[in-house]
């Protein structure tokens, strides 16, 4: 691979499920963007998606005359977070709804999903949502509880169900990620729409870190990290940028050896007081491998940032390859790669 072709593989960026912008995809495929989210909403159908998923496929990258081909992600979480609507998509119900279920249905249920999902070209579900919404905090936590998108308030129901959800997805050959590691339970503001979101309370030990161990030791392939600060484990850095949430917590700490994606550095509010290219540099220096972006138009300021500093520094140049292998690994996994 080209250099630019291997800094394409840490991105994903997004593209409207229902009309996709030209113009973005250009700039994707300009900047070898190795991974796509469908974004918005679309009631299209199964059918329909596959023959939108099967053109970017099309235009993925080749090396040495083989095609990389893409990682195709949405967010098809259940009740007001569900991306994919239409003939051959279930209406899926809230996370809440879902953690009532016992773990079995749930599983049963989630391997459908994901067939659906596979059906229509997606080969990896920006889900489960493993944060422990507090039942005191309950819809005053804006971001997960406003919208009943956790299992339950406790460690135990949240654990139970994000494992049941993850494994229905792996029997149907769909990947899934867990998120947003540490968890968003403890706070009020939405990182998207909202800047300085803190959680005061969440420690390295915390109990609510439960269904993230639980999910990494079963062999979650992704892990997201949120945007939010968490003080009492590193006050300094949103945990995004912070190489002590995770190199040190979830890299070595909990084990993780799969493929660290961030939360939105494209729109959300939370970034907003960084440059595009200081996002991208400070989440693959902190530990991170993907960069999601909900707006491809700085993926290209992104890819030069990274270019410019691998040319500086040795040891994120060392950073950038390895995460590059994890992304290939997950893509060969989920049978987008051919490495004989």
């Amino acid at each position: 691979m080209t250099t630019a072709q291997r800094v394409g593989q840490l991105f994903m960026g997004g593209i409207a499920a229902a009309n996709p912008d030209q113009a973005q995809l250009r700039t994707l495929r300009d900047n070898h963007v190795g991974s796509v989210m469908l974004t918005g909403r679309s009631t299209a159908g199964t059918t329909a998606t596959r023959k939108l998923v099967d053109g970017f496929q099309r235009q993925a990258d080749q090396v040495a005359g083989r095609r990389v081909g893409l990682l195709v992600a949405t967010d098809q979480e259940g009740g007001r977070v569900q991306v994919l609507h239409g003939p051959g998509f279930s209406t899926m119900p809230s996370g809440l709804t879902q953690g009532s279920w016992s773990t079995a249905t749930l599983r049963t249920q989630a391997a459908g999903w994901a067939k659906q999902l596979k059906a229509a070209g997606v080969n990896l579900n920006l889900a489960p949502v493993a944060d422990v919404v507090p039942a005191a905090l309950g819809t005053r936590n804006i971001p997960i509880g406003s919208f009943q998108r956790e299992y339950g308030h406790t460690a135990a129901t949240v654990t139970s169900h994000t494992s049941a959800f993850a494994a229905g997805f792996a029997q149907s050959g769909v990947m899934t990620t867990l998120k947003h590691f540490p968890g968003l339970g403890q706070v009020i503001g939405n990182t998207d729409t909202t800047a300085n979101v803190v959680d005061s309370v969440t420690t390295a030990g915390s109990s609510s870190l439960t269904p993230f161990r639980a999910g990494i030791r079963a062999g979650s392939p992704f892990v997201m990290v949120s945007s939010a600060t968490y003080t009492k484990i590193d006050p300094k850095h949103p945990a995004a940028f912070s190489p002590t949430v995770i190199d040190h917590l979830l890299r070595s700490q909990l084990g993780f050896k799969g493929v660290v994606i961030s939360d939105d550095l494209g729109n959300a509010v939370a970034v907003r007081s960084f440059t595009p290219a200081q996002r991208a540099v400070n989440f693959i220096a902190a530990g991170g491998d993907m960069i999601l972006t909900v707006r491809p138009s700085i993926v290209p300021a992104m890819t030069q940032a990274v270019q410019t500093r691998m040319r500086q520094d040795a040891s994120f140049r060392t950073k950038v390859n390895d995460s590059v292998r994890r992304i290939l690994d997950a893509k060969h996994n989920a049978g987008q790669l051919d490495c004989r």
